[in-house]
């Protein structure tokens, strides 16, 4: 690069006049500078065109592909060595790669009490997402106990932690509200009971299942980058609003109400409008036990997140509230004297190994690629920012097959689908972990309430587990602040923000996630049909070119006109493209015509001349001359053209298909065509497309300056070029 050019220049000329197409093969068009600055920088190489770069310094100058043929390719993938096999069980199985290399000394308190730490949290939050997943409480503390061992094993993130999701859960709760809905009358038979409660753990693990499915098959097919889709103003807008959801849905468990979950579109305001009719029927002990919740869990989250820093471990506050809360339960009979409800049988153990029911595969596929998408979107950019911040490298491909390979078989022991944890992953990097071996302790910790602790819950009533459900969500509340940053940065992804937070919002968690994605696609698409073409100026004595319109000091070169093109150019901004630069050059179809006309003109002319001369006629006869030409161009005189294409990152047939169109008219109206900076891609694309029987290879520059130069020299030469 240029750092910077110095006052005067000079080109060295050739002796004798010569056409431009032997002064750029001899090299002779070479630049001298004479720095006045200390900063400067004298360059001095002839002017290139991308056929003689490309064989000067083009490490392939056949077509084909860097790294050999498709058989050497495939042999090279396809060897098979002991190295080979430990860098793919490495790649495939991180525990591998990581234990061998753990530091005991160094790593082993931080994981151990960061690992306990969090799972001390898994336990209460576990049960309650449970809740919000509509199935049993014990089925939360399975989800929050297969899913770390096997991320443990499977995954590349060291400050992940996996397990229950809010936003997962209110999602798997909606379908499973759907298909299996509780009944409001709850004077059924305990029979009646489990066997509805089993339709509804087996709808959630039919999803986790088929979660597995469709994310191990993106991994095979390499299709990670799909969750790119899900911008950052998506994802924040959607969680924001869906925490809404979560904190609506949980009112009816806080005050004590027997009501309906409802689904579909106005889920929030049907769920609102139900409650105030029912606020008469209100649980005046449930509302009482949440209040108290309530105001001791806020005061110390916002405790545990302003001192963070100063704090070794957070204050279990959730784990507390659920033991006193049980404790006082049981000890004042209130289940029974105020009729509150309670969580009930917790069985100790697992359940054995089993296929998740098959049939309600079908009916949760469109829901589950939606479940999916969020989990893996969500799971990855918590293991980007903490890889970032603690300077390692994450596979996101691997994190495809880590939660895939979770979700699968965590779905045969009832789990519902499960990703990686806002909450949990910060109490997990700011309890001092330092390797997935945190996640072996926060299993511990769960597999201890499974084993022997889990029935002691008996007594805790839900509205404790609701209200650690609201709590949970302060910092996705929190995402309203990014607002007035996200509006000065950008306008566009400002309304992203808002048009997805107001479709969950209105309509319900899924289509408003597919509105969020689809509006932002539609800006994507609008800002390349609508990308500015813009006329470059030269900044005096320099090769540097820059937009006339925000640097008004940089000048043009008298019939040269310079245009620059920021966007791929496709079928969809093709017509936009043609008429950005047909406005600019004044290339209308009228003025084509006129100068066909006078060529046409010119010729007869000609004719006739050699007519007259051949008779032995003397009498002078009027012979139209290029003044018939230049009669008709317009006031600027443009002779030639450069088109700078390195803003154009790929072009399609129909914009290939444009630019023959383009270089055709020019021709016709007597104006010379250049074209700088192409990529490989492009430059392939324009050649297949049938350009260079249009255009010479002299036409086509690796850079501006190159293209001026050959232009600026051949208009000092009067050297005619096609």
């Amino acid at each position: 690069m240029l750092a910077s050019w110095p006052r005067s220049q000079e080109w060295k000329r050739c002796s004798r006049p010569a056409d431009c197409s032997t002064l750029i093969r001899a090299g002779a068009s070479r630049r001298r500078t004479r720095s006045t600055m200390s900063s400067g920088v004298s360059v001095r190489r002839g002017v290139f065109t991308e056929e003689q770069f490309s064989k000067l310094f083009s490490e392939h100058g056949d077509d084909r592909p860097p790294g050999g043929s498709l058989r050497e390719r495939v042999r090279h993938r396809c060897r098979c060595s002991a190295q080979e096999l430990h860098r793919a069980l490495v790649a495939r199985v991180p525990l591998a790669g990581w234990l061998p290399r753990y530091k005991l000394r160094k790593w082993l308190l931080g994981d151990l009490m960061a690992g306990l730490t969090v799972g001390i949290v898994h336990i209460p939050q576990g049960m309650a997402f449970a809740l919000l997943t509509s199935v049993a409480p014990i089925y939360g503390l399975y989800t929050s106990f297969f899913p770390v061992v096997l991320y443990m094993i499977f995954g590349t993130g060291r400050h992940v932690s996996t397990g229950t999701f809010a936003i997962l859960s209110l999602m798997t709760g909606s379908v499973v509200e759907r298909l299996v809905p509780r009944p409001v009358d709850l004077n059924y038979t305990s029979n009646v009971l489990e066997a509805l409660e089993e339709q509804r753990i087996g709808v959630a693990a039919g999803i986790a299942f088929l979660v597995g499915l469709i994310m191990v098959a993106m991994f095979i097919l390499q299709l990670g980058f799909l969750s790119t889709y899900l911008s950052e103003p998506i994802v924040k807008a959607f969680t924001n609003a869906a925490a809404f959801h979560v904190m609506v849905s949980q009112i009816q468990n806080m005050l004590g109400l027997p009501l309906p979950r409802f689904t579909g579109s106005f889920t929030i305001f049907k769920t609102l409008s139900s409650v105030f009719n029912a606020l008469s029927r209100t649980n005046i002990a449930e509302l009482v036990i949440s209040c108290l919740c309530l105001a001791v869990l806020s005061p110390i989250k916002e405790i545990n997140t302003r001192f963070r820093s100063k704090l070794r471990t957070p204050i279990p506050g959730e784990i507390a509230m659920v033991l006193l809360a049980t404790g006082i339960t049981f000890a004042s009979n209130l289940e029974s004297r105020f009729d509150i409800q309670i969580v009930g049988q917790l069985p100790a153990g697992f359940p054995g190994p089993t296929l998740p029911s098959m049939e309600v595969l079908p009916d949760v596929l469109a829901d589950t690629v939606a479940i999916t998408f969020v989990g893996y979107a969500v799971s990855v950019s918590l293991a980007m920012i903490y890889a970032e911040k603690h300077r390692y490298t994450i596979d996101p491909n691997q994190e495809l097959l880590a939660h895939g390979i979770s979700n699968f078989i965590s779905s045969m022991f009832k789990c519902f689908p499960n990703s990686a944890t806002l909450a949990t992953t910060n109490i997990l990097e700011s309890a001092g972990a330092n390797t997935q071996l945190s996640g072996f302790f926060t299993a511990i910790v769960v597999l201890v309430v499974l084993l022997w602790v889990g029935p002691l819950f008996y007594y805790l009533p839900k509205a404790v587990l609701a209200c650690i459900n609201v709590v949970s969500l302060r910092q996705m509340f929190l995402q309203f602040q990014d607002l007035p940053q996200l509006w000065r940065i950008s306008r566009i992804d400002f309304a992203v923000w808002v048009i997805t937070w107001l479709a969950v919002i209105v309509l319900n968690v899924e289509l408003g996630l597919a509105v969020g994605v689809l509006f932002s696609m539609m800006t994507v698409i609008c800002r390349t049909q609508r990308a500015e073409c813009a006329v470059l100026g030269r900044a005096s004595n320099t090769e540097i070119y820059r937009p006339m319109q925000q640097n008004g000091k940089c000048s043009e070169i008298p019939g040269l006109k310079i245009l620059s093109y920021n966007a791929p150019v496709y079928y969809g901004n093709r017509n936009f493209f043609k008429e950005a630069v047909s406005g600019l050059l004044g290339l209308t179809q009228e003025k084509i015509r006129k100068r066909e006309k006078a060529l046409k003109c010119l010729e007869k002319g000609r004719a006739a001349d050699i007519s007259i001369i051949e008779n032995g006629i003397t009498n002078p006869v009027y012979l139209p001359d290029r003044n018939v030409l230049d009669s008709d161009s317009d006031s600027e005189d443009i002779k030639s053209v450069i088109v700078n294409c390195s803003g154009i990152i790929f072009i399609d047939v129909a914009g290939a298909r444009l630019f023959l169109q383009m270089c055709i008219e020019c021709n016709k109206a007597g104006i010379h065509l250049y074209l700088a900076g192409c990529n490989d891609s492009v430059l392939k694309t324009l050649k297949c497309s049938g350009l260079m029987e249009h255009l010479s290879a002299q036409q086509v520059f690796v850079t501006v300056h190159d293209a001026v130069v050959y232009v600026e020299h051949a208009a000092k030469t009067s050297t005619v070029w096609v």
